[in-house]
């Protein structure tokens, strides 16, 4: 069996290949991919050293498997490329997502839609996966009609330049000096993070919604196999490093009872029920730091309007929001027999 990483030199990458080898995904062989200035460099898997190489060397090595996660652009060029030779791709980016011929995948949900035929596998947005982990046994028992969600994401989804500009400006907090005071300094935003919350993530589009927010709305739809259902999303980039969470009000067709709808979730794969608010438990970025499930809890009904509930969702999202959901779709197809 061998694998290529694409982009594992990238925040991503590098967790893909820590997940890789957590779950001791079976690669006899491990090629890693990235930029052409990267080449000849080398870094760790499970304990070894390797060198990093060009996508042209990895499609020539033949793997079975090339895991994607090195922006929309590199994936549009190489993904058809690793295809065409036969390599099954699981695409980390937006390229994909939204094609009508390929497959939008998450696992715990919708993975039974795969075929050997799918050489181009689309992983979802970060916000969307732990949602729609959520969502997906409520809508089954329940039948949701509408979502409302307000995101309050990391910056670590931003990359390691946005980490590196919310560290600087927590240092300069520190020495007492105001981010914007300090002078130029690399920011991946237009505006400090530290100390604020920012309610824009990627770009904007004519309808006054940002690319992000389409993304929960579009893919949500795609992975639950249900057009019917209206998603509205307002995405917020916070001064947090890693964990994505979500207020969500989800409005069904049918009146649920809460304690039923609490067990649901409890025994949905992938989902770990946090709700005692009596003992102060409830999802938190810093206890689902490192974690591969998505952790909901503050679930109550809304009295506002019928047939619908209120909760409150997290997850890492550097893990089950992209590197540790992408590697399970490759477990799945491993375990099914849909790679070459």
């Amino acid at each position: 069996m061998k694998i290529a990483v694409v982009g594992a030199t990238g925040l991503v990458g590098s967790k893909m290949l820590q997940v890789l080898a957590e779950r001791n995904f079976p690669a006899d062989e491990m090629l890693a991919v990235a930029s052409e200035k990267s080449i000849g460099k080398e870094i760790d898997f499970r304990n070894k050293k390797i060198k990093i190489i060009s996508a042209a060397e990895a499609i020539a090595a033949k793997p079975q498997l090339a895991i994607f996660s090195a922006g929309g652009a590199t994936s549009l060029q190489l993904a058809p490329q690793f295809a065409d030779a036969g390599i099954t791709v699981i695409d980390n980016s937006s390229a994909w997502r939204m094609d009508p011929g390929k497959k939008l995948i998450v696992p715990e949900v919708n993975a039974s839609i795969l075929t050997k035929e799918d050489k181009i596998i689309a992983n979802p947005n970060c916000s969307t996966i732990q949602m729609v982990l959520i969502l997906h046994p409520l809508h089954k028992k329940y039948k949701i009609k509408r979502v409302v969600v307000s995101t309050y994401q990391s910056v670590s989804g931003t990359g390691v330049k946005a980490v590196a500009q919310m560290m600087h400006e927590r240092k300069l907090t520190e020495n007492g000096v105001a981010a914007e005071n300090a002078g130029s300094y690399d920011m991946a935003y237009k505006y400090a993070i530290d100390m604020n919350a920012i309610p824009h993530i990627d770009t904007f589009l004519d309808n006054g919604y940002t690319k992000e927010e389409m993304k929960m709305v579009n893919e949500t739809k795609k992975i639950m196999g249900d057009d019917s259902i209206r998603v509205s999303a307002t995405c917020v980039r916070i001064p947090v490093i890693g964990g994505h969470s979500e207020s969500v009000n989800i409005e069904f067709e049918n009146d649920f009872d809460i304690t039923e709808l609490r067990e649901i979730l409890r025994v949905a794969p992938g989902v770990v029920v946090q709700d005692d608010v009596t003992n102060f438990v409830y999802p938190m970025p810093l206890t689902a730091h490192d974690k591969d499930e998505t952790f909901v809890g503050r679930i109550r009904r809304d009295d506002t309007q019928a047939n619908t509930l209120n909760c409150w969702i997290v997850s890492d999202n550097l893990r089950k929001g992209a590197a540790t959901n992408a590697i399970q779709i490759a477990e799945y197809c491993l375990a099914h027999e849909l790679l070459n």
